[in-house]
């Protein structure tokens, strides 16, 4: 079975005219986007305020406002979210391995040849960001999508189904210090004129809610209410639990996704033939992750979502001060609803 990453390229090509009515549609969002309030951004553009969230301006923003507008959801979705750099990368793989364990071979797999994102798609950033509008329907099920778009922002078509949402969180402060090494490599790469974000600047803005789909605390804790509400639809995972326990946890991820392992696969190895295909060691290692030349489909080289992938990173980065900040903020914020680090 020969895999071909889902993009723009698998939908029927429209019609001038269709094109010019989604380029009014896309116009439209973009005049919506230029009157929101805005913040300093941690790369070139600038951060918008929209639903009581930051969003990029138009990297991210004119996508997620047309996935709101026009996404379909279909009860067989499986849909990945999370705040960027909670392990995104590492779960798509996961998901994708799982659904498709029976149809590819471990030594000729998908994953060998294509980034996770390019095989599990970011429907604001990759699918929805820029005119035509998609229409994902010739997509055969079950269709593996991924978002980082709020619960509480999401399309009625998805909160409304029965599809599959997987939501992976990760400590705030790896979750800062992540995304300013990925930020900072973004700048360096796409815009060396620009001056690099400091560290202090990049936790100032975290802390008061402003980076990419934030405030992250109430990202993550729209997500692990609406868990708790709806435990059957939505399984809440931790990093650093997928990290301490991969075995257990792989497990429990194919059950909710409606692919449980059986004992036959499980005494032939096959969990862990995943866990070692979607590792962070194997996948950085291959070419297609590691090749600076290798660029995904936002002009970002793939090397770019692996750095080291542990648990605990900031210890090396955050002073004591800037420490008992953020677990400050976290505790304030996660008082009384059971989610804790």
């Amino acid at each position: 079975m020969e895999f071909s990453p889902p993009s723009k390229k698998c939908f029927p090509t429209k019609s001038k005219e269709d094109v010019a009515d989604d380029e009014r549609v896309y116009q439209g969002y973009r005049d919506l986007i230029s009157s929101l309030p805005n913040e300093k951004g941690w790369i070139s553009e600038s951060l918008v305020l929209y639903q009581g969230f930051w969003y990029v301006s138009t990297i991210s923003l004119q996508g997620a406002m047309a996935v709101q507008q026009h996404f379909k959801a279909r009860p067989t979705d499986i849909l990945l979210t999370s705040t960027p750099k909670s392990g995104t990368t590492w779960t798509k793989a996961l998901i994708f391995a799982i659904i498709n364990r029976t149809n590819y071979d471990f030594t000729t797999h998908p994953l060998l040849i294509h980034n996770p994102h390019d095989c599990v798609p970011t429907l604001e950033t990759n699918l929805y960001r820029t005119t035509p509008i998609p229409n994902p329907d010739v997509l055969p099920s079950p269709r593996l999508f991924s978002t980082h778009i709020p619960y509480s922002s999401l399309p009625e078509s998805i909160t409304a189904s029965n599809c599959r949402i997987i939501h992976i969180c990760r400590n705030p402060k790896d979750v800062l210090i992540s995304f300013w090494f990925f930020a900072n490599k973004l700048q360096a790469k796409l815009n060396k004129d620009h001056p690099l974000l400091p560290l202090e600047e990049a936790f100032q803005l975290f802390c008061k809610g402003a980076s990419p789909y934030g405030p992250y605390w109430d990202q993550v804790l729209g997500y692990w209410k609406a868990s708790l509400e709806w435990p059957e639809r939505i399984l809440f995972l931790k990093y650093e639990g997928l990290k301490g326990n991969p075995f257990s946890c792989l497990k429990k991820l194919a059950e909710h996704l409606g692919y449980p392992f059986s004992l036959e696969e499980e005494e032939q190895g096959v969990v862990e033939k995943i866990l070692n295909l979607c590792s962070f060691e194997n996948l950085s290692s291959l070419d297609v992750n590691k090749n600076p030349e290798k660029v995904g489909n936002l002009g970002v080289e793939n090397s770019a979502f692996y750095r080291k992938g542990q648990v605990g990173d900031w210890e090396n980065h955050l002073t004591a001060e800037m420490v008992e900040h953020i677990d400050r903020i976290t505790e304030q914020k996660f008082h009384g609803s059971g989610l804790s680090f």
